[in-house]
């Protein structure tokens, strides 16, 4: 699913216009965007956890080359699934 069927489908569940569903994806979006910037985390209950992980540095190996390389630390968005989530998967 893309993000227009996404918008779509919300609209359809919700009984919204799909501009005004765009615009709510859309600030729904930025609002995680930047609170992940500011190394922050969103936790929606039952849903699961946008947060931002540490990835230390580390040695890696160039395929071509076979030459060790150093992968610089960096901070990477990441997401924890909630129990509920997880049990509708499953």
């Amino acid at each position: 699913m893309n993000k227009t069927e996404l918008v779509k489908s919300i609209a359809e569940k919700a009984n919204l216009k799909v501009y005004d569903t765009e615009k709510l994806v859309n600030a729904f979006i930025e609002t995680v965007s930047d609170e992940l910037s500011n190394k922050g985390k969103v936790t929606l209950v039952g849903f699961g956890t946008f947060a931002v992980a540490h990835r230390k540095e580390k040695i890696g190996v160039n395929p071509k080359t076979g030459e060790k390389i150093t992968i610089k630390a960096k901070h990477v968005p990441v997401f924890k699934p909630g129990k509920a989530l997880k049990d509708l998967v499953k």
